[in-house]
């Protein structure tokens, strides 16, 4: 999947759960808003979610992923996997265009209409236009420096905004743990 758009990046280290977004609105080629929130705590504020993609559906699968939260008692792997089979064989959700971050205190997971729900090995996960510059930033801030989770978020997506023509520096960023 290519969205245009935006940049999400996920970051697990030190003990603690970092994902920021930038807040830049893209239509085709020109920029129509600087400081959307793409990022967001649902389930009583215990799991955050970011996203890439179209806007409105975007915000029908985090309210769907909500809702899997709440039947299965805030369970994030059962679900993410639920929400990833409906979005694979509804035929009104498979054409949603968007792909989603979901974390909690302990788990990760990119969820996507291809019926994906991965969870990253190495704790950091980036997502949308400049999710591979950002993630690979944020791989070589964790093995080459000793900054915290969230200088090290800051600073990886000012590398995929400065790379990323649908990226800004315009950062939502919320954190779990530590």
């Amino acid at each position: 999947m290519n969205f245009h758009g935006t940049t999400i990046l996920a970051i697990r280290h030190k003990g603690k759960l970092v994902v920021a977004g930038d807040g830049q609105v893209t239509m085709n080629d020109i920029i129509i808003k600087h400081h959307a929130r793409k990022v967001r705590r649902i389930y009583n504020d215990k799991i955050i979610v970011g996203f890439a993609g179209v806007t409105a559906d975007a915000m029908n699968l985090s309210e769907r992923l909500d809702a899997k939260l709440s039947r299965y008692n805030g369970n994030l792997e059962r679900a993410s996997v639920e929400l990833a089979k409906d979005w694979r064989t509804d035929k009104y959700l498979r054409r949603l265009e968007a792909v989603m971050i979901a974390a909690d205190d302990s788990r990760m997971f990119l969820i996507s209409g291809n019926g994906d729900v991965i969870e990253p090995g190495d704790g950091i996960i980036g997502i949308g236009s400049g999710g591979v510059a950002a993630q690979s930033a944020a791989t070589a801030l964790i093995r080459h420096s000793e900054l915290d989770p969230r200088a090290i978020a800051e600073a990886a997506m000012k590398i995929a905004a400065s790379l990323c023509v649908y990226t800004n520096d315009v950062l939502t960023i919320e954190e779990l743990g530590g």
